[in-house]
């Protein structure tokens, strides 16, 4: 699981709606999975690539293949939460990316996930190697916090 504050790491700004919660108002785990998700498109979208236009030009998907998740402390409806995204690792047809989910400005992480997504092809559902646009805006190594 990573460690740190999310340093250095794409950020996202989410706020808990009422749908987010439990009748306590207090974020029902699954929601947590959303902020993930959205921070993860967002990462791409900031780096020039659209799913839908990855999917439709280079005829490639992510799926979701592994996802460790610790929950650490409860968000509340209203929060304004930080969610971050930032790369560790890039195989041949993978990405890993530690995540956190944060409520500024305490320190402290809510929530952590590590995240292994597989390069599939969108029609076969098969593995597929990483497409040379995002492998080329992955080298370039943008600042992106």
């Amino acid at each position: 699981m990573s460690e740190g504050d999310g340093a250095g790491a794409f950020r996202w700004p989410v706020r808990v709606y009422y749908e987010d919660t439990d009748g306590g108002g207090v974020v029902y785990h699954a929601s947590y999975l959303r902020f993930l998700e959205r921070a993860r498109t967002e990462w791409l979208r900031a780096l020039g690539l659209e799913q839908r236009d990855l999917a439709r030009e280079q005829g490639v998907v992510f799926a979701v293949r592994r996802m460790e998740v610790d929950y650490l402390r409860p968000a509340h409806l209203d929060d304004l939460l930080q969610v971050t995204a930032r790369l560790l690792r890039r195989g041949r047809a993978s990405l890993e990316l530690a995540q956190e989910v944060l409520r500024p400005p305490e320190p402290q992480p809510l929530c952590r996930a590590l995240v292994r997504l597989a390069c599939v092809d969108a029609a076969a559902l098969r593995p597929r190697p990483l497409p040379g646009p995002l492998l080329t805006e992955l080298e370039r190594g943008r600042r992106l916090d």
